[in-house]
């Protein structure tokens, strides 16, 4: 029997959702920007926090039906009573995402939605000046951003095959520092899988930059 080398089994990562209270705005008075997410998911990881492990934690907001869910993709289960916290009540789950991740095979198509920030990186000048980034501005570069991506991420995309749904520029804080806007961009379509490996790598690590701050976290479920 062959060994399959495009194959390997992902450890425990978990996918965890809560609806957030929308209508009670004095609940969620802090939800004013994308640091005070960061905040709120990264304070529903305590054993984190008292052993000075300092994990990344994949997330991102959706709107499903005028109502809004944070998602979480972690090595470690939260802890729900605060990923609860500005969510309805008995709303908050978490479930094992493994395998899921480890059944994905090479050539299947599957249904994608991807969050990310498309930007531009314009390298360091002769004069020392910094690596600076700019954000793509079309829905073509934007698009393309995400074509060059692809195959890298695991995946492969035609022109055709995926449109933009949302785009718009979210507020950032960060203490002590000027707010700053952050392009956020929704792609949603079909792919083909070419590398489960990297695929796999990207559904629990994320694509492209910001991914502290709600970018980068694709989701895929079967077309059938």
């Amino acid at each position: 029997m062959g060994i399959d080398l495009d194959w390997r089994e992902i450890a425990m990562v978990y996918l965890s959702r809560v609806e957030i209270d929308t209508k009670n705005r004095r609940k969620i008075k802090d939800l004013t920007n994308l640091g005070a997410y960061h905040n709120w998911i990264e304070q529903s990881f305590p054993d984190e926090i008292q052993k000075g492990i300092r994990k990344r934690h994949l997330w991102r907001i959706d709107t499903l039906a005028n109502r809004k869910y944070l998602l979480v993709v972690s090595e470690d289960k939260p802890d729900l009573t605060i990923l609860s916290r500005y969510g309805i009540a008995n709303t908050t789950a978490t479930k094992e995402y493994s395998p899921f991740i480890n059944s994905i095979k090479k050539g299947q198509q599957l249904r994608f939605r991807l969050v990310a920030n498309p930007v531009l990186r314009k390298g360091a000048g002769k004069n020392g000046e910094r690596e600076r980034t700019f954000p793509h501005i079309t829905i073509n570069q934007q698009k393309e951003w995400l074509i060059k991506r692809s195959e890298r991420a695991g995946f492969k995309l035609s022109e055709n095959s995926f449109e933009i749904k949302e785009r718009d520029f979210v507020p950032l804080y960060h203490k002590g520092n000027r707010p700053i806007r952050l392009s956020r961009v929704a792609f949603e379509g079909i792919l083909e899988v070419i590398d489960p490996i990297a695929l796999q790598n990207t559904l629990i690590y994320g694509l492209g930059r910001e991914k502290a701050y709600g970018m980068g976290m694709l989701t895929v479920i079967p077309i059938n």
